[in-house]
């Protein structure tokens, strides 16, 4: 590639689809990992994309949304692309609700999923009855059951961006590269560390998360999100399940008891999973920033530098709306970064 108007730096799913969208658009590209695709938390197995509780609306919900509205087309057009499947489809989601103040509370949600999700998806609260395989227990009987949310596989997403990479004419090097045009910085814990002392001050750190695959088929049932645990279904014939959330731990990418204990209470949440078997364990750490939200935007002081960086749990849901926004900053010079989503907002 004889010029370059792109680098990315980190093969994670932030970098992978800032690549992507770039190339999509016509931008020569060059995405560099020093050891491989998907090496930190991108490469974990979940892949829930879910919506935040619509109400006390604001930029980062609102954000999240968009992204999950333009995911289906997003992850179709990578798709078609490099002919790769990326695992995506909006199956939906069931919350169960404890008692009568949580299927009231619940209730109440629905006028703003109404006014905030734009007709692009529906909450209810229903009778868990209706549902067949995977329905969670619940002990009032109800569950949330919204259409919004969808999932894709990790383990599909990074070889499908990098095909969908390639077939724009965009470069993968994995090892040492050389950066050229302008410099996207997408590289998760290391990149947040590295933020953080080039400014003094934390800017955000790791949390460590540990997931499985099981063995069991449930075909198209809607995941389920109940008291942290996340149990999604994929097309591969698995179910992912998840997961800790660690600020302290001493192997990084080690499993341990607390993911038993995970798999424990999934069983007992989804009893069609109590003789599933497992099928593969996996630990990362996953890059959260001060703010919670994604750091996007213009490295302050490093001109031509910019960053994409903070997933944290919800990096595989924001990837296309962080995709877009990083390109139209890049290729247009439009900057409509939400507040909040600055590397300025961390400092």
């Amino acid at each position: 590639m004889a010029t370059v108007d792109v680098t990315v730096r980190g093969g994670g799913v932030f970098g992978l689809s800032v690549a992507w969208e770039c190339a999509r658009r016509g931008a020569r590209v060059r995405l560099i990992e020093r050891t491989r695709i998907g090496a930190g938390s991108s490469g974990g197995v979940v892949g829930a994309l879910a919506p935040h509780v619509p109400e006390q609306w604001n930029a980062k919900k609102q954000f999240q949304f968009e992204s999950l509205v333009i995911a289906g087309d997003f992850w179709e057009g990578v798709a078609q692309a490099g002919g790769l499947q990326t695992g995506f489809a909006r199956i939906g989601r069931l919350q169960p609700l404890a008692d009568e103040a949580a299927v009231n509370l619940a209730r109440s949600r629905i006028a703003g999923a109404k006014a905030h999700w734009h007709g692009k998806g529906e909450w209810h609260v229903v009778p868990v009855a209706g549902f067949g395989v995977l329905a969670p227990q619940t002990p009032s009987g109800y569950v949330v059951h919204d259409t919004l949310s969808a999932r894709a596989n990790p383990r599909a997403l990074g070889p499908a961006l990098v095909a969908a990479i390639r077939a724009k004419g965009g470069e993968i090097v994995l090892g040492d590269g050389a950066d050229e045009g302008a410099v996207v910085w997408a590289t998760g814990v290391e990149g947040l560390a590295e933020l953080s002392a080039a400014f003094g001050k934390q800017v955000g750190n790791g949390v460590k998360g540990q997931s499985a695959i099981l063995g069991f088929d449930a075909g198209t049932a809607p995941q389920v999100f109940a008291d942290g645990l996340l149990v999604v279904p994929h097309a591969n014939g698995t179910v992912a399940v998840g997961s800790t959330a660690e600020r302290n731990f001493d192997a990084p990418d080690k499993t341990d008891a607390q993911l038993d204990d995970v798999l424990v209470r999934i069983r007992a949440l989804c009893p069609d999973l109590a003789a599933a078997p497992v099928l593969a364990r996996w630990a990362g750490v996953r890059p959260r920033s001060s703010t919670m939200a994604p750091m996007l935007g213009a490295w302050p002081g490093r001109a031509g530098h910019f960053v994409a960086n903070g997933g944290f749990k919800i990096g595989f849901g924001m990837a296309p709306r962080v995709a877009t926004t990083m390109a139209d900053l890049l290729l247009e010079g439009r900057d409509d970064i939400p507040k909040g989503f600055r590397v300025d907002d961390c400092l």
